[in-house]
Parts: structure tokens; C-alpha cells; sequence
């Protein structure tokens, strides 16, 4: 007797928005795909329901993978994080129930390089101050000592912490663009090899925070790197430093940055990202000089954003494919 019974299909959820036409080589290889049309996290419950019957979920920063969540999905193989970092998910949970948690990097390397170098520009040339003063109706005429005198960037020193591939790309604007002296730290140095190439000289950190007349971070976000830069670390730095973050908000104590900023410690700071994201400490707010502050916008291209859903569409279809992912974070 033959067996008419139909097979159902893996199971694709997608958490929040991402751009349709990025799912369509999901549907095309015949994958049931739920995609949840709202652009905010969905309660933990109902990502728990939706993935109860799931092969695959695909999912934002702002979601939380955690045990609950695993111990939901029995049939759970993949979790495809739409973001270079993968805090927001317990990746050792994950490897427990034999799940692949992959990530997005690579494709927002240079979109994020670009936006760091922006802030350290808005922060130094004070340029939303600038642009508010003029809207505001306040530019009758050029003077010598403008309000809004900012601070040399050209040839000035820059320390990174964290040289991944985002704290390269920030390295390369720095050395070739703007002939900065450029510092790094991380637990592993580079052969001198690289370091010429980019232009780059390793420091530990106190050293490094010292002689950086602008600091930007590019760590990921771990137990040992929760607040690295907390009042100690700002009062390392020079009183006339600007502390730049595009990589996750919780590396910065922020309680102790804001008394950092309004005593002087350090004279700026631009951040888009923040320790309690979505909210911002109120005494950041509050600061209006060289302080500029952006929506996490690290990534936000367009042909960014698509691409990052397209690799993690990519690590989807390699999963439930029987190979392993170009992106996997976690050991087989």
C-alpha cells in the first residue's frame, strides 16, 4: 500500500519586519515561512508559541533566544541572527539542544566604519550644534572665535578597542584619511606584519585610553567587557578626548560617563547604542555640547540592512539543507 500521507514543510519564522523580497529563496525552496509583519520584539510568549512548531527562526537583536524559548521549539535547528553580535541569544543553551545560532558579519562592516567616523566628526566639528544654531536663526555673521570651535581630527591620535573587522575598516579611514595615529587594543596582537599595513600600534589599555585624543570601541559585548569604560578608564583619558560607540551600549557604564561629560573628564562623546537600549540615561540627554547621540544606526543602509537578511536567509537554507552555515557561532 503506498503511503499518500504529505510531509509538512520546515517551518521559517521571522520574528519582526525584514524586507519580503529577501525571504523569497525561502519560499522557493518550498519552506513554510511565517513572517511576523510588526517592526517591534513580540512578547516572549508569543515567540515562544510561534516557534513551538518551528525548523528555523530568524531573528533581530531585540529578540531574546534564551533557554525558555529553546525548550519550546523541540524542532528548532537553526537561529539566524540578523546582527554581527549575538548577545541577545544564550548560544551555550543553544549548543545544549543542538542548535546552530549564526550571525551576519562581513556585509556591515564598512556601513558601521562609516558611521563611527561620523560621529567622531559630529562630535569634534560640533555639527548638530552647528546645524541648530543656524535653523534656530542665531548665524548673523562670521567671526573669528565662533561659537561652535570644535577640535582638530587630522593627525590627531586614535585609540580603538577592539580590531575586528569594523575596527579595521575604522582603522584604515584613520591611517589613510586622516593621517591619525592609530592605537588599538585587544587581547590578541596582530603580527607586525598587519599592524603595518593598517597602520596600527598595540597599547594595553591604560596606555592606550592616555595618549587618544579620541577613543572608539569596537569590542563585542561579554561578562568581561561590561563596562570596560567605566569612571576609572574615563579618568584615564585626556580632558580634551572624545569617546565614540558603535558596538554595544552596556561596554560603557553610562551613570559614570555623564559625570564624566559634565565635569570635564572627557570633553565629548558620540554614541548609537546605549546600556538599557531602547532607553538613554537622562543626563545624556540633558548634555547638548559635543555630545551627539543616534538610534543605533551603525548599519542602516539600505543595501546594508538587505544584505544582512540575506545572509541570514543564507545560514537558514544551509541548515535545513544538511550543511553547516557559512556563519555558525557555535561548535557543531
Amino acid at each position: 500500500m503506498t503511503d499518500n500521507r504529505r510531509v509538512a514543510a520546515p517551518r521559517v519564522v521571522v520574528s519582526q519586519f525584514v524586507f519580503p523580497e529577501c525571504l523569497a529563496p525561502l519560499a522557493a525552496a518550498g519552506y513554510d515561512v511565517h513572517a511576523e509583519p510588526g517592526d517591534a520584539p513580540l512578547p516572549p510568549e508569543r515567540l515562544r508559541e510561534l516557534c513551538a512548531e518551528a525548523d528555523a527562526l530568524i531573528c533581530l537583536i531585540t529578540d531574546r533566544v534564551d533557554e525558555e524559548l529553546l525548550r519550546a521549539a523541540p524542532r528548532l535547528k537553526v537561529v539566524a541572527n540578523v546582527a554581527v553580535g549575538y548577545d541577545n541569544i544564550d548560544v551555550a543553551a543553544a549548543s545544549r539542544a543542538g542548535v546552530a545560532v549564526t550571525n551576519t558579519p562581513g556585509v556591515l562592516t564598512e556601513a558601521t566604519a562609516d558611521l563611527a567616523f561620523a560621529l567622531l566628526l559630529a562630535v569634534a566639528r560640533r555639527v548638530p550644534e552647528g546645524d541648530a544654531f543656524l535653523r534656530a536663526g542665531c548665524y548673523t555673521h562670521w567671526k573669528l572665535d565662533q561659537e561652535q570651535m570644535g577640535l582638530d581630527v587630522h593627525g590627531k591620535t586614535l585609540g580603538i578597542v577592539g580590531l575586528g573587522q569594523i575596527g579595521r575598516a575604522v582603522a584604515r579611514r584613520a591611517f589613510h584619511g586622516f593621517g591619525m595615529r592609530v592605537l588599538y587594543h585587544q587581547r590578541r596582537r596582530l603580527d607586525p606584519v598587519e599592524e603595518t599595513e593598517l597602520g596600527v600600534t598595540w597599547s594595553d589599555l591604560g596606555g592606550l585610553l592616555a595618549r587618544a585624543d579620541f577613543v572608539s570601541l569596537h569590542a563585542p559585548l561579554t561578562e568581561e567587557t561590561r563596562h570596560l569604560i567605566d569612571a576609572d578608564a574615563l579618568a584615564r583619558m585626556k580632558p580634551t578626548a572624545v569617546l565614540v560607540n558603535t558596538a554595544r551600549g552596556p561596554l560603557v557604564d553610562e551613570a559614570a560617563l555623564v559625570e564624566a561629560l559634565r565635569a570635564g573628564t572627557i570633553a565629548g562623546a558620540g554614541l548609537d547604542v546605549y546600556e538599557d537600549e531602547p532607553a538613554v540615561h537622562p543626563g545624556l540627554l540633558e548634555l547638548r555640547e559635543r555630545v551627539v547621540l543616534l538610534p543605533h544606526l551603525g548599519s542602516a543602509t539600505g543595501a546594508t540592512r538587505r544584505r544582512m537578511v540575506d545572509l541570514a536567509v543564507a545560514n537558514v537554507l544551509a541548515v535545513l539543507g544538511g550543511r553547516r552555515p557559512p556563519n555558525q557561532v557555535n561548535p557543531d
